[in-house]
C-alpha cells in the first residue's frame, strides 16, 4: 500500500511536470518567432534576468543577447520568457518607435500579477478607457500651466527639508533623504499633506509596498510580497479616508478642484468608490516620488564626481540668486533658466533610467523587423539598453551634459519618461520638483562621497546606489 500511495504521489508530479512543460513549449511552437533562448519552464529566464539588475548591470541581461541572436545592435528582436509569460524584448530606436506608435493599437501596458494582488481593484478599473481618461486628467494638472502655481511650495519644502535634514550634519546617505524630500512633495501636490508625521507615517507603508510591486509573487509570511500586500491594505484604508474626507469638503466648498490632484480627480473623474480611487493616487504616489528621488541622489552623486559640472551648476544657480531680493523665492522663469541643470539632471537619466524598462502586452498578432509576435506576448523595451547604446551616444559610460545641447539626441534615442500615448504624464512635474532640488542643495554645500570609487549600482526593482550614496558635506562658503 505504501509503494502505491508512493508511486501516485510521484506520478502526480512528474505528470504536472510535463504538463507544465508541454505548456511551456507550446507557446514558443508558432513559426518564425525571434531567435532567443526560454529558459526552465515557469521561471523562463526571470532570474537571470533579476540578476542582472541586482549586480549593477541591467543592460547585460539585454546586450548580450543582442550580440548573440542579432547581426545589429541598433534594433533588435529577440524571445525570451520573463515573470511567467513568453517575451519579445526589443530595443533599439525603431523597436522604441514601434511600441510608442502602436499602444492601443497593437499593444497595451501591462504589469506583472503581483500588481493586480497588491491593489486588487486595479482588475476591474483599468479599461482602456478609464486609463485614458485618468491619463488626461494628470496631463491637464500636470502641464507647466498649471504646475506654476506649485513652484513656491515646492520651494518651501526644498528650504525646510535642507534645513531640518542637512543642515549641521557632518556625513549623511542620500537615498533615504531624498525619498523622503520626494514623498513629503507629493504628499503635499496630490493630497495637500504636509503634516510631517503623518507623511513620515505614510512613508513607510508606501516603501513597503513599492519593493513588493515587482517582487516574485509568493505569499507567505515574511516575503516581500506578504509585507507589500499587508501595507497596501493599510494605505487603503488610509487614503480612503482622505478621499471620503475631500468629497465632503469639495460638497461644502472647503475645497476647490485646483486644490490638488485628489480634488481635480474627484470633480473630473465621474462615480469612482473610494477605494479605487485610493488606487489610483497610492500608484500615482508611487510613481510620483520613487522615480524623481533616484535622479535627485545620481544627481548628487555625479556632481560628486565632476567637480568642474558642479561648478557650471552652483554658477548658474548663483546668477539666479543674485537676480532676487533677499529670501525671495523661485518662480516658474527661475526654473526656465536652468537650462545647463537640467542637461546634467538628463544626463543622469541616461546613464541611470529611473525606470530602466517596462512591459506591453500584444493585443493582436503582428510581425516585427520579419519575426511573427503572437497574440497575448509580452514585449519589453528597455531605456537603459538604448541609452548605453553607443550608435547612439558616443561613449556611452562616459558623464556629458553637453550630448542635450542644441536640439539633442536623436528621436527615439532618449526615453527616461517612455514615449507616445503612454509618455509619462508627469514629467514636467518631475523636472520641476528636480531643478528645484538641485537648486537648494548647490547652493548650501559641497560635498564629497565616502566612498569614492564605489559606482555600483543595484537595480531592485529601480536603481539604486548600493550603500545609499554616503557623503560628507560642507558648508558652502
Amino acid at each position: 500500500m505504501y509503494m502505491t500511495i508512493i508511486f501516485l504521489f510521484l506520478s502526480s508530479i512528474l505528470i504536472s511536470l510535463l504538463l507544465l512543460l508541454r505548456k511551456h513549449l507550446s507557446h514558443f511552437s508558432y513559426p518564425n518567432l525571434p531567435p532567443g533562448k526560454t529558459g526552465f519552464p515557469l521561471i523562463g529566464e526571470s532570474l537571470s534576468f533579476l540578476s542582472a539588475g541586482r549586480q549593477g548591470h541591467p543592460e547585460k541581461f539585454i546586450t548580450d543577447r543582442v550580440r548573440r541572436f542579432s547581426s545589429s545592435s541598433s534594433s533588435c528582436v529577440f524571445k525570451t520568457h520573463l515573470f511567467g509569460s513568453p517575451t519579445a524584448v526589443v530595443t533599439g530606436a525603431s523597436g522604441n518607435k514601434f511600441l510608442f506608435t502602436n499602444e492601443n493599437k497593437l499593444v497595451v501596458s501591462w504589469w506583472p500579477d503581483s500588481v493586480n494582488k497588491i491593489f486588487p481593484s486595479s482588475m476591474q478599473t483599468s479599461s482602456k478607457e478609464e486609463a485614458k481618461k485618468l491619463r488626461m486628467l494628470l496631463s491637464q494638472f500636470m502641464k507647466p500651466e498649471a504646475l506654476k502655481r506649485y513652484v513656491g511650495v515646492m520651494d518651501e519644502i526644498a528650504q525646510r527639508h535642507f534645513e531640518t535634514e542637512w543642515t549641521n550634519q557632518d556625513q549623511l546617505i542620500v537615498f533615504p533623504l531624498t525619498k523622503k524630500f520626494t514623498f513629503s512633495i507629493a504628499c503635499r501636490s496630490f493630497l495637500s499633506m504636509d503634516e510631517p508625521g503623518r507623511v513620515r507615517k505614510l512613508e513607510e507603508q508606501f516603501n513597503t509596498v513599492a519593493v513588493g510591486v515587482f517582487s516574485i509573487p509568493i505569499d507567505l509570511p515574511g516575503t516581500r510580497f506578504n509585507r507589500a500586500i499587508k501595507a497596501s491594505r493599510l494605505l487603503r484604508k488610509e487614503v480612503s479616508a482622505i478621499v471620503r474626507q475631500r468629497k465632503e469638503e469639495l460638497k461644502s466648498g472647503k475645497a476647490l478642484e485646483e486644490h490638488d490632484i485628489l480634488s481635480h480627480m474627484l470633480m473630473n473623474i465621474g462615480d469612482t468608490k473610494d477605494e479605487d480611487l485610493a488606487d489610483k493616487i497610492i500608484g500615482l504616489l508611487i510613481g510620483g516620488h520613487d522615480t524623481a528621488s533616484i535622479v535627485c541622489t545620481f544627481v548628487v552623486n555625479y556632481l560628486a564626481e565632476f567637480p568642474h559640472v558642479y561648478q557650471r551648476v552652483l554658477q548658474e544657480q548663483k546668477e539666479i540668486l543674485n537676480e532676487k531680493k533677499e529670501k525671495e523665492g523661485l518662480r516658474w522663469e527661475d526654473i526656465e533658466k536652468m537650462r545647463y541643470s537640467w542637461n546634467v539632471a538628463c544626463e543622469v537619466m541616461r546613464i541611470v533610467p529611473p525606470l530602466p524598462g517596462t512591459f506591453r502586452e500584444a493585443i493582436d498578432h503582428f510581425s516585427f523587423k520579419g519575426f511573427y509576435i503572437p497574440k497575448g506576448w509580452k514585449l519589453y523595451w528597455s531605456a537603459t539598453a538604448t541609452h548605453m547604446n553607443p550608435e547612439y551616444f558616443p561613449e556611452p559610460a562616459r558623464f556629458e551634459p553637453k550630448r542635450f545641447e542644441g536640439s539633442g539626441p536623436k528621436a527615439y534615442t532618449y526615453v527616461p519618461f517612455g514615449g507616445g500615448p503612454r509618455m509619462c504624464p508627469g514629467r514636467e512635474y518631475a523636472r520641476l520638483e528636480i531643478l528645484i532640488f538641485m537648486h537648494n542643495l548647490v547652493q548650501r554645500f559641497k560635498w564629497e562621497k565616502v566612498f569614492p570609487k564605489e559606482n555600483k549600482i543595484v537595480v531592485d526593482p529601480l536603481p539604486i546606489p548600493g550603500k545609499g550614496l554616503p557623503i560628507r558635506i560642507f558648508p558652502q562658503s
